[in-house]
C-alpha cells in the first residue's frame, strides 16, 4: 500500500487540535522592531504565503505524539557581541527585533537579513496547556546552526552543537508555577570565519559562485510534547527487509529494559505485533510484505507503546546491497540491480534559504523530479527537516545522504605570504565524527535512505592519513543496511562501496578512462557517476539572484548555452553519452548537477526561484528512460517513468 500524507488524517486532526492552543505571548513586546518580510535579491510563488505561523506540520514523522505544541512564530531577536554574552541571559528584557522562527537569520523571510551572525539571542514566552501537568515537558528544536544554549526563565537547561540535527531538553524542572514561561535560546555560528573548521555544507561568510549566503540561527521547527513522568520513548530505530523482517530498537529516557509492544498496519489492517525489551534490538516478521521500490513506494503505519508512552511511525519493507550482476558489482534493490540516476539538490531557496517556505514548496522539487523520471535524489552536504524524507518515502525517491562537509579547500596566510591549507585539527575532526554519528543515527530509519556520503571531492578530507576509512567502519556498524558512498568524486583511496567519479564536461561512468580529478574505475566496487552535466543557461534578471558580486561569477559556469534549445540540446547528448557507457561498460548509476539554479549558478533544472522550468519534458522523460532500459539490458530491474 502506499501510505500518502493524507492517510495520516485521524491522527494529523489530533496533532491539529493540540496544535491550535495558540501561543499568545509571542508578541509581547511593543517596542521590539515589528516583524516584517525583507526585500529578498529573488523571492519564490511561496513567498506571500508564509505569514506568521509557519510550518504548521508535526515535524518528527518518525516518531509523533499526538498531544504537542508549536512554537514557530514570532520570537524576539538581538545581535550580541560576543561569546560572553551567554553568561548574562537577558531574562526579562525586550529584544530589539521581531524575527520569525524557523528562518535564517541571513535570510529575508526571517525579518532580519543579517550578515556575520556569529552571536545571536533568541526569545518568546510560552504555557504549558493543564492537561499536561503531571508529564514530562520536553523542548524539540529540530535544527539550530550551530551551537545553542537554551535557558528556561533565566535558568540554563540545555546545549547543543552541530547545525543540522534534532535536540531535544526536558524542561520540566525549569518551568515557572504561573502559567507564563519564558524561553531564550542564545546561538553561536561561527560559519567559516577564522580558523574554524566545522561542518558548513555550501555555507561561506563570502558568497562565490559554487558557495551560498549561510545560515544562522534556528531554521528548523521549535515545538513542546508532554512525556509520561516515569519514562518514555527518545528514538526509535525501525528496519524492515524483504524478506519480511523487522529489527526494532526502543530507546528509553531510563535506558532500562522495559516491556515494548510494537503493532504494524497495513493501512488501518493489523499485520503483526510484537513484544520486545526496550534499550536493545529485537526481531519479529510480517509475512509476505508489499515491498517498498521507486515504482511502488509502499508504507506500513508503525505503534509503539512503552508503559504509558505511544507514539506513531511507519516503515518500508525492502534491502538495499550490492553484489555481482553478470561479472559487475551492482547496488541491488530488493536484491535486483536499479540503476539510481537523480539530481545533485542543494536544498537552498531565495527566500529562506536553508528553510524552504514550506513543506508544499519542498515538496514540490521533488514531485518535479518524480514527474521527470528519476528515481533518486542526492541530497548534497545539507541536512534536511525530517518531513523531506518522509516525502522521499511517500513519492519513492531514493536518497543519497551526504554528510555536511567541513570547510572546503580553504587556505590561510602567514607573514611571510605563505599559504597553508585550512584542515580539521584531532579535536575538529573527532567532533566531525561525532556529528557523523548523530546523522546516522537520526535518520537510519527512513526507507528512501540508500547510501551515505561521508566526504564530498576532498572537502575537510584529511590527506595525511586517510580517516575514511575509519568512518566508514564506523558507519557500517551504525547502520549495516545501506551502502557507503566514502569519498564522492575524489580523493579516493578504496575505501566503501562506490567507485564515484565527478567529470562536468562529459560522464566517465564505470569506464577505462578518466581525468585527472578522479580515480581510475575499480572493478571491485560500484561504478557511479556522482556528479555531471552542471550546463548553464543564464536567464533574464527576474529570475536570478539579484546580487551583483553572484551575477558576476555566472561565467564560471562549466558550460553556458545561451539558449534553452541548446541547453536541452547539449543536456541529450551527455545523458544519450551516459546511455551509451551504461550499455559498454560498469555505469551503475548518476547524479545530474542540478535540481535548480542557486544564487550565481544557473545551472538547473528550473531557476531558483522556482518559476522556469528548462526541462523539454518529453525529451527528458525519453532519455531517463533510455537510461533505465540500458540497466535492465545489464541485467538490471525493469523501471518505468
Amino acid at each position: 500500500m502506499h501510505l500518502s500524507y493524507s492517510l495520516f488524517a485521524p491522527l494529523l486532526g489530533a496533532l491539529a487540535a493540540a496544535r491550535s492552543i495558540p501561543n499568545t505571548y509571542h508578541q509581547n513586546a511593543a517596542r521590539s522592531m515589528p516583524y516584517a518580510v525583507k526585500q529578498s535579491p529573488l523571492d519564490t510563488p511561496w513567498t506571500e504565503n508564509v505569514g506568521t505561523t509557519p510550518w504548521p506540520e508535526y515535524p518528527r514523522p518518525q516518531l509523533q505524539r499526538t498531544q504537542w505544541k508549536n512554537l514557530n512564530g514570532v520570537w524576539q531577536y538581538q545581535n550580541a557581541s560576543t561569546q560572553d554574552a551567554v553568561r548574562q541571559p537577558p531574562t526579562g528584557q525586550t529584544l530589539a527585533n521581531e524575527v520569525l522562527v524557523p528562518s535564517c537569520l541571513e535570510s529575508a523571510l526571517s525579518g532580519i537579513q543579517g550578515k556575520d551572525m556569529f552571536y545571536s539571542w533568541y526569545s518568546t514566552k510560552f504555557d504549558v496547556p493543564s492537561p499536561w501537568n503531571g508529564q514530562r515537558v520536553l523542548l524539540h528544536f529540530g535544527a539550530v546552526d550551530y551551537e545553542a544554549t537554551v535557558f528556561i526563565n533565566g535558568k540554563q537547561a540545555g546545549f547543543n552543537r552541530g547545525g543540522y540535527f534534532h535536540f531535544e531538553v526536558d524542561v520540566t524542572d525549569y518551568l515557572s508555577s504561573n502559567a507564563t514561561n519564558e524561553l531564550l535560546v542564545f546561538v553561536h555560528d561561527p560559519t567559516d570565519s577564522g580558523d574554524s573548521v566545522i561542518p558548513v555544507g555550501k555555507q561561506t561568510l563570502n558568497p562565490s559562485h559554487i558557495f551560498y549566503t549561510p545560515c544562522s540561527g534556528i531554521w528548523q521547527s521549535v515545538w513542546l510534547e508532554p512525556a509520561p513522568s516515569n519514562n518514555w520513548i527518545t528514538q526509535l530505530d525501525l528496519d524492515a527487509n524483504m524478506d519480511g523482517q523487522v529489527n526494532v530498537t526502543v530507546h528509553s529516557a531510563k535506558g532500562n529494559a522495559t516491556s515494548v509492544e510494537v503493532t504494524v498496519y497495513d493501512g488501518d489492517h493489523e499485520v503483526a505485533s510484537h513484544t520486545g525489551q526496550s534499550d536493545q534490538p529485537f526481531l519479529f516478521k510480517v509475512s509476505e510484505p508489499k515491498l517498498w521500490s521507486p515504482d511502488s513506494p509502499n508504507l506500513y503505519n508503525v505503534t509503539v507503546r512503552l508503559g504509558n508512552d505511544q507514539v506513531q511511525s511507519y516503515t518500508g519493507f525492502r534491502t538495499i546491497s550490492k553484489g555481482k550482476v553478470d561479472g559487475i558489482v551492482r547496488p541491488l534493490l530488493n536484491g535486483k540491480f536499479v540503476f539510481m540516476f537523480g539530481t545533485l539538490d542543494q536544498g537552498y531557496w531565495p527566500d529562506g534559504l536553508y528553510t524552504p517556505p514550506s513543506r508544499e514548496a519542498m515538496v514540490y522539487d521533488l514531485k518535479i523530479l518524480k514527474d521527470l523520471g528519476f528515481n533518486m535524489v542526492r541530497k548534497h552536504i545539507k541536512v534536511e527537516p525530517a518531513l523531506f524524507y518522509r516525502a522521499c518515502d511517500e513519492l519513492g525517491l531514493l536518497v543519497i545522504q551526504d554528510m555536511p562537509s567541513m570547510r572546503p579547500l580553504q587556505e590561510r596566510t602567514d607573514s611571510n605570504c605563505k599559504k597553508t591549507r585550512i584542515l580539521a585539527n584531532n579535536p575538529q575532526q573527532t567532533e566531525f565524527g561525532r556529528q557523523l554519528e548523530v546523522l546516522i543515527n537520526q535518520f537510519k530509519s527512513y526507507p528512501s535512505i540508500s547510501t551515505w556520503v561521508i566526504y564530498n571531492e576532498g572537502w575537510g578530507q584529511i590527506t595525511s592519513y586517510y580517516p575514511e576509512f575509519e568512518l566508514t567502519e564506523r558507519v557500517k556498524s551504525l547502520d549495516p543496511t545501506r551502502l557507503i558512498d566514502s569519498t564522492s568524486g575524489w580523493i579516493d583511496h578504496g575505501a566503501g562501496d562506490f567507485s564515484d567519479n565527478h567529470h562536468y564536461a562529459n560522464p566517465q561512468c564505470g569506464t577505462p578512462f578518466y581525468s585527472t580529478d578522479s580515480s581510475p574505475y575499480d572493478p571491485s566496487r560500484i561504478g557511479f557517476q556522482g556528479e555531471f552535466g552542471g550546463l548553464g543557461n543564464n536567464v533574464t534578471i527576474e529570475n536570478l539572484w539579484h546580487d551583483q558580486a553572484a551575477i558576476n561569477k555566472i561565467n564560471q559556469t562549466y558550460e553556458i548555452d545561451t539558449t534553452v534549445e541548446a541547453w536541452n540540446y547539449r543536456s541529450h547528448v551527455l545523458l544519450s553519452e551516459l546511455e551509451d557507457q551504461v550499455r559498454r561498460y560498469a555505469c551503475s548509476g548518476g547524479v545530474w548537477t542540478q535540481t535548480t539554479d542557486v544564487e550565481g549558478e544557473v545551472n538547473g533544472l528550473m531557476t531558483y526561484d522556482r518559476r522556469i522550468k528548462r526541462v523539454n519534458e518529453e525529451q527528458w522523460k525519453a532519455d531517463i528512460q533510455a537510461l533505465y532500459d540500458a540497466a535492465a539490458a545489464r541485467g538490471g530491474a525493469s523501471q518505468k517513468n
